[in-house]
This record gives structure tokens, sequence and C-alpha cells, in this order.
């Protein structure tokens, strides 16, 4: 083998690209994730949409497809700062596919001690 040279890849272990998902903050692969973008309505709130096939133009973020996530995404107000928005975010359209209500969010994570955070 030639110095500096890398192994091709084995065709089992194909390579896939990896991103972070914006809630949990675990890396996954993009087959795994759902791309979220955001399109500003007249109103001036921005409004988070699932882009499944990946196609829609502008930044992307990336989220595990579980209402979890989606909770500490909004909790960390992390699609502002993912998407390079200012202002208000909806979310709503995330909700409906995820096929949970706003106001069915699951209980907030709790410390090691119990505590809610």
């Amino acid at each position: 083998m030639v110095r500096g040279a890398r192994p091709a890849n084995p065709p089992d272990r194909a390579f896939r690209p990896v991103r972070t998902c914006v809630g949990c903050r675990k890396r996954a692969s993009t087959s795994e994730l759902l791309r979220v973008v955001a399109t500003e309505s007249e109103d001036g709130v921005f409004v988070l949409e699932p882009d499944p096939a990946r196609v829609r133009p502008g930044r992307g973020a990336h989220l595990h497809p579980e209402p979890t996530c989606l909770a500490l995404a909004e909790r960390r107000r992390a699609f502002g700062r993912a998407l390079r928005v200012t202002g208000v975010t909806d979310a709503g359209a995330l909700w409906k596919l995820l096929g949970t209500s706003e106001g069915g969010a699951p209980p907030r994570p709790t410390s090691k001690v119990g505590r809610p955070t």
C-alpha cells in the first residue's frame, strides 16, 4: 500500500452522511433524521416545515422523528440557531406530522435526582 493512501470503503460499508439532531444532539445518518426548513409567513412568523425528500431550498435542521426530540429542540430554542432565523418559530406542522398536539408534548425530562430540569 502506498504511504498516505486510504483503503477504499468496502461495498457493505458505503458512505452515508451523518448529521446531528437539534433536539437530543446525537449523531445519526440522514436516513434516520427528518430535515426541517423554515419559511416566513406574511405575519413575520417562521413556520417550520418538514422536508422528508430533502429537496427544499435553504438551510435545514435535522431532527429525530420523535416527540421527545422535538420538545427538547423547542425548549432549547435550537431551531432558531440551526436555521439562522430571528423571531418566532411555529412548529405546528411538525407536531401534526409526529401525531401529537403541541399541548400533548411529553413531560419534561428530569434530572438524575428526580427533579424537573
